[in-house]
């Protein structure tokens, strides 16, 4: 508020500025003896402070720009005051007028609501930066700049030389002429077809830069995760009524899965099992609770010994300097030896022309234990198709074989009873085909204790 009354007394005390509102109403203020008030506070300052006096003058400016597009004491003289000579007078009409030219009626005047909604403020509108400023200017003016720079040295940018590559579309080829639908000669239209005739044959270029282009499908896509039937048949002696040895072949198969069963876990149990040669005796657990107690006869005996390493250690051994005989001595060595190595390296090298022959049985039996290595991992490969992969955390259990005893088989379709079920079997298919990683049933855990509570009606009976 200091500052605006401050601009007030500068801009007042100039010579020459002119009020265009009357001042009648603040001389009585001025006149009236102001109130007295602490003013050692901001808020006091807001409210006990009369600003009046600002506002007029800052209202007066305002309005002397709106009006005249300025204060009226920078403007000249010309623009403010004029001469008066009186009504001008009208030019004579001519007395030759040109017929079908003569002036119809008065000039047009514009409507009154045009009139209104004119800019009537001498102010200038504020200049729009954002209309000068350009997305990325900075980015495109150093490109345009990179690319004057390899214009001057002769370069030719990637994207011009590709240019010329690019297939122009045949715009002169007429269009085909269409048949009446009615023509029984007509062929048949495919209208798919020829929307996927038309992407194709297409420019590249432009497909690719409106975003029409496909995506070219991987060719993995199109494998299956796995080589496995959707369902699988079981052997023939899972029927209801099957042949003997069909029967006995699918028990001793069950039987094999039972005892690889039976053998991890006695494996596990191998493990688990605690060794009687380990465990603690009376001697074992008082020979360690009388450990460090009774004084071993050999400490007295090591403690010489062992002062005399230290001694040996302790001891500084002092390096001869060498001579320099002995320095040239040795730098002449040095050189003789490198000499030497050369020398067998160049004479290997020279007798490997005699040895072509086995190098070249050498190369052909590494090739060809790099074919059978390739032959090995493919097959390999081939066989993974056909199990299951590890997809999650948890590994694919096999479903358990569904076979009946000798004495439960029923012998006929009546007395057959359901085994296993519909689902999980389509589950475990899926895992099975690395389709869905295996699963396992979420276990449900109480968070809170079960409270059993009588009720009160109950509670009165009892």
């Amino acid at each position: 508020m200091a500052a605006a009354r401050r601009l007030k007394r500068v801009v007042a005390s100039q010579p020459g500025f002119l009020k265009l509102k009357s001042t009648s109403g603040s001389a009585d203020s001025v006149s009236s003896r102001r109130k007295r008030v602490n003013k050692n506070k901001k808020k006091s300052w807001n409210k006990h402070s009369d600003i009046n006096d600002v506002e007029d003058f800052l209202e007066d400016v305002r309005h002397q720009e709106r009006t005249t597009g300025g204060l009226l004491s920078e403007k000249p003289d010309d623009s403010l005051f004029f001469l008066d000579v009186g009504q001008p007078k009208k030019p004579e009409q001519k007395e030759e007028a040109v017929e079908g030219k003569k002036r119809k009626g008065k000039t047009s005047r514009p409507l009154r609501i045009d009139l209104i909604l004119q800019h009537d403020s001498l102010i200038p509108p504020p200049k729009d930066v954002l209309a000068y400023q350009q997305p990325n200017a900075k980015k495109l003016r150093r490109i345009a700049q990179k690319a004057e720079q390899l214009a001057a040295k002769g370069v030719v940018p990637q994207r011009r030389k590709q240019l010329p590559s690019r297939r122009p579309a045949d715009r002169k080829a007429k269009k085909s002429v269409t048949e009446a639908n009615n023509n029984p000669d007509r062929e048949y239209y495919d209208i798919w077809g020829q929307e996927c005739e038309s992407k194709d044959s297409a420019d590249p270029w432009y497909l690719q830069q409106t975003g029409k282009k496909l995506v070219n499908r991987p060719e993995k896509l199109n494998e299956k995760p796995s080589v496995l039937p959707a369902v699988e048949v079981i052997a023939p002696g899972g029927s209801y009524n099957p042949d003997f040895f069909s029967h006995q072949a699918l028990l001793r198969e069950a039987h094999e899965v039972e005892v690889k069963k039976q053998k991890e876990e006695d494996k596990i149990e191998r493990q688990v099992m605690v060794n009687k040669a380990d465990t603690a005796t009376e001697e074992t657990i008082l020979r360690e609770q009388v450990e460090g107690l009774v004084e071993e006869e050999n400490e007295e005996e090591m403690a010489p010994n062992e002062e005399e390493e230290d001694v040996a250690v302790g001891g500084i051994a002092l390096a001869e300097k060498k001579t320099e005989r002995q320095r040239k001595k040795e730098k002449a060595d040095k050189i003789k030896e490198q000499q030497r190595l050369a020398d067998r390296q160049r004479i290997d090298q020279h007798q490997q022309l005699f040895q072509l022959r086995s190098i070249k049985a050498s190369i052909k039996q590494q090739e060809q234990g790099t074919k059978d290595k390739q032959k090995v991992r493919k097959a390999k490969q081939e066989a993974q198709k056909s199990q299951p992969r590890r997809l999650g955390k948890l590994k694919f259990q096999p479903q358990d074989l569904e076979v009946q005893l000798s004495d439960e088989l029923a012998g006929s379709l009546r007395r057959l009873k359901p085994e296993g079920s519909v689902l999980k079997d389509r589950f475990k298919s899926l895992q099975k085909r690395n389709l869905i990683e295996p699963r396992e049933r979420a276990k449900f855990k109480r968070r809170h204790k079960v409270k059993y509570v009588e009720k009160r009606a109950f509670r009165e009976i009892t």
